[in-house]
């Protein structure tokens, strides 16, 4: 008897733990989800979390432990007055993360966004678009948008070529500072922002609705390099979430960090040090490498968040 009180004990602790987690998600930062809204699905760098090779410190928690892996930097896009949402970077977690969203939204969406904005021709952030291939879903004229040298990239070399060709996508090119007006709440404009770009040149966005406005750069070289001030951009917006790749230059002990530029953490919150708290909060960090220890070290981002700035929450809604 006593076994068994204490195993109904534990499942209603799991129940109303689970219950809290998914009300604290559901209505993070306040954001009412009747209005346009974001929701991250991914927080971790183009190789994951955990990440191949990885057998260190970092990464031993998330091998033993699904609850403390992370998928791919992406976020979804969401209008619920049109019953539409849009897909923010096609990963290889792409299929897990369309089921994420899926359960956050209680499946009152359609499964397939209305279109996929690709930031760049690197891993984490295109390769998921097999997952529309023949081979797998065989999806009919999902919108593609990107920048013309990512546009010309999908188009010309197989198998994303394959996908124009079997109208599995369609290629829908955007113009840098050119507004996208996908619904009556909801813009994106891209712009440009400097980064390694081997084969297609590198998007931001800048997410405008009649809600919320949003900045996502996930990648970038240095702040410094961009013609625009990262300052004066997120002021402009209510949420921000920025490249947080590497937190010190030391964490790659065997690899050139600077031949994988970024900028880091401390370079980032160096720029807002004369920001009030406001703007600080504003700033929310993403895409982290495995080795960064806000991905993994509750002291990490304690520091952050009594710093001022805010830490992207997988699965939460801003």
């Amino acid at each position: 008897m006593k076994v068994q009180v204490m195993y109904n004990l534990s499942q209603l602790y799991w129940f109303f733990g689970s219950l809290l987690l998914f009300i604290t998600l559901s209505s993070a930062h306040g954001q009412e989800t009747t209005k346009p809204h974001v929701i991250v699905l991914g927080v971790a760098q183009d190789g994951g979390y955990p990440h191949i090779g990885c057998e260190k410190k970092c990464c031993m928690r998330a091998h033993h432990s699904k609850d403390s892996s992370r998928f791919v930097v992406s976020i979804a896009l969401v209008d619920p007055k049109e019953q539409k949402w849009w897909l923010f970077e096609a990963t290889p977690d792409m299929a897990d993360q369309l089921r994420l969203f899926r359960e956050i939204t209680k499946g009152i969406y359609p499964y397939l966004p209305e279109g996929i904005f690709v930031t760049h021709a690197h891993i984490g952030h295109y390769t998921g678009l097999m997952e529309l291939g023949r081979e797998a879903l065989g999806s009919n004229k999902v919108h593609v948008h990107a920048l013309p040298r990512m546009c010309k990239f999908l188009q010309s070399n197989g198998p994303w070529s394959q996908l124009v060709e079997l109208n599995n996508i369609v290629l829908m090119k955007c113009e840098t500072n050119a507004p996208v007006t996908l619904s009556e709440s909801v813009m994106v404009t891209p712009f440009a922002v400097p980064h390694r770009d081997e084969f297609s040149e590198t998007a931001g966005f800048r997410i405008e609705t009649r809600g919320r406005n949003y900045l996502f750069i996930p990648d970038i070289d240095k702040w410094e390099k961009w013609e625009k001030n990262i300052v004066k951009e997120v002021d402009l917006v209510d949420v921000a979430f920025l490249d947080a790749t590497f937190w010190s230059i030391t964490e790659l002990p065997f690899r050139n960090i600077k031949m994988i530029p970024h900028p880091l953490v401390s370079e980032t919150i160096e720029h807002f040090k004369d920001s009030d708290s406001d703007l600080k909060r504003k700033v929310t960090f993403i895409h982290f490498n495995h080795t960064n220890k806000m991905m993994w070290d509750k002291g990490a981002r304690q520091e952050i968040e009594e710093s001022g700035f805010s830490i992207a929450i997988q699965g939460a809604t801003y």
